[in-house]
């Protein structure tokens, strides 16, 4: 039996990195709601409906297996699914 590597030194610096893109998303989506108007309605509802879909998609991916069968592989994928969602965020609110 050969030795398993430990994946859970880069799962860590996955979830920090989930965290620092997450911040600068709450950051950029509070200037624009801030702002007031039709874009921060919109912003907000674009908001609330991203999050119950990638909630809902997430729990399909956990209910098929499509996450895996392990803790290490499930939490991996959990955040690269997460994360994916907030990068695609933070590229749409950055732009001027």
């Amino acid at each position: 039996m050969g030795r398993r590597r430990n994946l859970w030194p880069g799962i860590g610096l996955s979830a920090w990195s989930l965290g620092l893109e997450a911040s600068s998303v709450i950051g950029l989506r509070t200037l624009k709601i801030a702002a007031g108007g039709p874009a921060a309605a919109a912003e907000s509802e674009l908001m609330v409906r991203e999050k119950v879909q990638t909630a809902l998609a997430l729990q399909t991916l956990a209910m098929t297996g499509a996450l895996g069968f392990t803790a290490a592989g499930a939490t991996s994928k959990t955040l690269a699914h997460y994360r994916r969602k907030v990068r695609a965020n933070r590229r749409r609110l950055a732009k001027v």
